[in-house]
Order: structure tokens, then sequence, then C-alpha cells
């Protein structure tokens, strides 16, 4: 089985942190996102992957050489955004397998796919939702999906789409999205993955639903903050330091510089990080970062950046210097 994995978004969302890091490639809970994702791929014994590129792609390409080499990767590039079954369909050349596995690459998700992937039947994962109009929406009838519509503004179902699709036959979602690209069928000026899998049961495929409890979004600074949260709560690291209090769970990097601090709860600081006389929790501090006589809570602070000063909550890009007097 192969994974497609598109990882091509600016992360707008995530500003200004994705002006010089791919979202995918943020630290959370001690690794970037990708990292958990492959991790959970390699679990389940997938170690073919497509990822479909852009904003600062070579970026993505040298942390898989680096960090995954055992994988067998390619690399597409989406020159333009014009949704993710364009994004799908850019991958299709790569693809020498019967069988697919489709993730988004801001979806840290915690499920057992042995049972999806044993029954050899199309199926989508799903999580219901109290407002769903910001997904793409399962309609079901007998167990089967009967419809799936993207971000529908009336209610027609809570079984939103949560990025992870499986397809038992990549020919027959191929052949959909071969045909919305060359007839141009768009929808909001986007090609979208929803509308190729309805033409996929409208032309008489049957797929399913798997339910996904464990879905944590990473789109934004607050779900990235509680995307954080959660994987502490389940592998958080640490080692011990003189005059410094850990409040599990946190991660710090082995090669971290923590002194006369408090650290924690919640809180993950990164490979090369310097941290003095500083009280920090629930917050992510990127890689060779130095914060010193800081309170920070509910704070992202980005790699090589500089913070000097008292309390305050931020979100601060790479490469910057903040002081406070």
């Amino acid at each position: 089985m192969r994974a497609i994995i598109p990882v091509a978004g600016i992360g707008s969302r995530l500003k200004p942190h994705t002006y010089s890091t791919p979202k995918v490639l943020l630290n959370v809970g001690g690794k970037p996102i990708l990292g958990h994702i492959l991790d959970k791929l390699a679990e389940e014994g997938i170690r073919k992957a497509t990822f479909v590129i852009g904003h600062l792609g070579e970026m993505i390409k040298e942390y898989v050489g680096r960090s995954y080499s055992s994988f067998r990767s390619d690399f597409v590039e989406q020159e333009e955004m014009l949704g993710l079954g364009h994004a799908i369909y850019k991958a299709l050349p790569t693809v020498d397998e019967k069988e697919i596995f489709i993730i988004l690459g801001d979806t840290v998700f915690d499920v057992n796919l042995k049972g999806v992937f044993k029954n050899k039947q199309s199926s989508l994962g799903v999580k219901e939702v109290d407002d769903p109009r910001r997904f793409g929406v399962a309609v079901t009838e007998n167990g089967f999906i009967k419809k799936v519509i993207e971000k529908p503004q009336e209610l027609i179902s809570r079984l939103a789409l949560v990025g992870l699709y499986y397809f038992s036959d990549s020919e027959v979602l191929a052949g959909s999205l071969k045909k919305l690209v060359e007839k141009n069928i768009r929808t909001k000026d986007e090609f979208q993955l929803t509308d190729a899998i309805q033409l996929m049961i409208e032309n008489g495929a049957r797929l399913t639903t798997f339910p996904v409890e464990g879905w944590y979004d990473c789109g934004k600074p607050e779900t990235l903050l509680s995307t954080n949260r959660f994987l502490l709560g389940r592998n958080g690291k640490y080692k011990k330091y003189k005059n410094v209090v850990v409040v599990p769970p946190v991660f710090i990097a082995e090669d971290a510089v923590v002194e006369n601090s408090v650290i924690g709860p919640y809180t993950t600081i990164d490979k090369e990080c310097v941290v003095e006389s500083s009280i920090i929790k629930n917050s992510i501090v990127g890689s060779n970062a130095k914060v010193t006589n800081a309170l920070l809570e509910n704070s992202i602070i980005g790699n090589n950046t500089v913070v000097k000063g008292t309390y305050k909550r931020l979100n601060s890009g790479d490469s910057s210097e903040i002081e406070f007097y």
C-alpha cells in the first residue's frame, strides 16, 4: 500500500511561523507534525509514500530523507493551490499499488487502521462534530456512503471527513479525478476530492466509514497547542536539571539548556534551546530559541527566536528578537 500525503499548503492560519517553516514541520509534542504521521504509517506497515509539496517543499524533502530514510518516498510539486482533489491527481503518476491511503499533512490521528485495511473495502474516516460547515461530510445509508458534500451550509450530516481516506482500488479513484480535471469540474473554484468520491459512488462504488475519535487538528495556533497537550500526555520526556522545577507532562530535548526555571505542564522545548530564569507552561518553544527572564503561557515561540522580558502571551515567528521593558 502507498500513502499519499498532501503537504503543499502555505498554512496561512499559522503565520508568522509558516513564513519560514512548512506547517507540517512545526514541532508539536516533541517532533514535527509530519513525524507523528510517518511514525503512525510505519506502525501500520506502510513505508511507501508520495508527498505533494509546494511552499518550502525542499525543507520537507530534506526532513523526510534525513529522518525517514527507510521509507520509499516520492515527491511531486503542486504548483497551484487548486484543491485537495488536484493534489491527489498530481500524485497519481507515482501510484503503482492497488491500495492507497490518503492522509492530510496537518492531521495527527490515533486510530487502529489494521481492521480498516483488512476488510479491503474503501472507507473514509469520520468524526461526529457539532458544526459540520467547515468540513466535507458523509451521508450514510445502510452502512454505506450515499453522498459526500464539501462544506455544506445546511445541516445534512454531522459525520465530518477528518482527512483519512482508504481506497482499495486506486484506479477507480484515479478515473474520477481525471474526469474532474479534464472536464474542469470545480466546486468553489477548486478540484475537490469529495467531488471525485461522489463520482465514484454514482458510478457504483461502495464506500463505508470508520470512526476516528482520536483526531487532532494542527491548523491553527489554539489547535496546535491542544494537540501538543494531547501528545505530551502520552509521550512526555525530560531529564532532571538542577534548580529547575518540571511539572509534567513536558518534552524537553536532550540537548536543551534549562536553568533556574519552571517548565510545564504541557510544554515542548525543542532542540538546542536555552531557557533561563523563566516560567513556561502550555507552550511550544521552537529549536535554537533563547528565552530569558520570561513568563510564558499559551505561547508559540518560533525557531531561532530570542525572548527577554516579562509575562506575555506570544505567537512569534522564526528569527525574531523580542524584549519587554
